[in-house]
């Protein structure tokens, strides 16, 4: 038998180079953080390092939740023909991963070694923009994959009646353009939050939980489908949501959390908000309160013997 067609570097299906990146430049980002946290004096330190570490997972999961292909799972083991135009049977677990912009297959002997070959194939095919799935497809025909992966791969192609390929590819573009906006408020939430006026961070981290939840709600549109089987041999392959989705629900929820926590504490125990935030300025308990007079003295009345010059403005 000859060498395995089709043979190309491997990863985890969870992982890609993208999601790499992005988790590489968030931890360098909090490990440069922690370096610089025993120069922080006081409670405020420990106030910074909740604050920080928690935006940055926020941040870190909204991003790299794009390009995880762990958003709906399912694997099977089955006894199921390996190649085309082949009687060989192959005893191995086959596993389907879809994120927001495509899809993993995997294929793995038990055992690895049958038929005098590795079986170990981790196959992506893309429908992001700028993508052709069906290039891509067309291309894993031409390699020779193995039956297992082609027929997955058949079902989501433009062109089959499952239809999968307009129902996943549609949520997730939805998923991901949401996302991209939850992202922005992210950041607006951020620099509001460094400003004295975190009433309105609040109300942008309330907004970033809002969409990242809306993705949520577009990728879970597609449970409202009914999905073509997937059968592969004697047993029937069945997905349900990743840690990809449960991540970002989780995260959404947390975003809702903390954007009602600064906005309730901003009415209701605004000193407790400023010492959390590191916001000791009189001015911002001006702005809270709304109707405190800022007094505003002439240094010069003392020199010259002038009258008392001190003007009182309410703001």
């Amino acid at each position: 038998v000859g060498p395995r067609l089709g043979c190309q570097p491997r990863h985890a299906p969870g992982i890609s180079v993208p999601l790499l990146i992005v988790i590489l430049v968030f931890l360098a980002l909090a490990a440069s953080f922690l370096l610089i946290l025993p120069g922080i004096r006081g409670h405020s330190r420990w106030f910074w390092l909740v604050r920080v570490l928690l935006s940055l997972f926020i941040g870190a999961e909204i991003v790299a939740v794009h390009f995880s292909a762990q958003w709906s799972v399912g694997g099977v083991n089955t006894n199921t023909s390996y190649k085309a135009f082949s009687a060989a049977r192959v005893r191995a677990h086959v596993g389907l991963h879809v994120g927001l912009e495509g899809i993993n297959i995997t294929l793995t002997g038990t055992p690895v070694q049958q038929l005098n070959e590795t079986i170990d194939y981790n196959e992506r095919f893309n429908w992001r923009l700028g993508e052709n799935y069906a290039e891509e497809y067309s291309e894993a025909l031409e390699k020779g994959l193995p039956d297992p992966v082609l027929y997955l791969a058949e079902k989501f192609t433009p062109s089959s009646p499952c239809g999968l390929y307009r129902q996943y590819r549609l949520a997730g573009h939805y998923a991901s353009a949401t996302l991209w906006v939850a992202f922005c408020f992210w950041l607006l939430s951020n620099g509001l939050l460094s400003m004295p006026v975190p009433l309105y961070g609040g109300l942008a981290l309330l907004t970033t939980g809002a969409f990242t939840l809306f993705s949520i709600f577009a990728f879970a549109s597609i449970s409202s489908v009914q999905l073509c089987p997937l059968r592969l041999g004697s047993a029937t392959l069945t997905t349900h949501y990743g840690a990809a989705f449960w991540v970002t629900l989780a995260t959404g929820i947390l975003c809702l959390l903390l954007g009602v926590a600064v906005v309730s504490l901003h009415y209701s125990w605004p000193s407790a908000l400023r010492t959390f935030l590191d916001q000791s300025g009189k001015d911002y308990g001006s702005q809270a309160k709304g109707s405190s007079p800022l007094i505003l003295n002439n240094p010069l009345h003392k020199q010259f013997g002038a009258l008392d010059l001190t003007t009182n403005t309410n703001l």
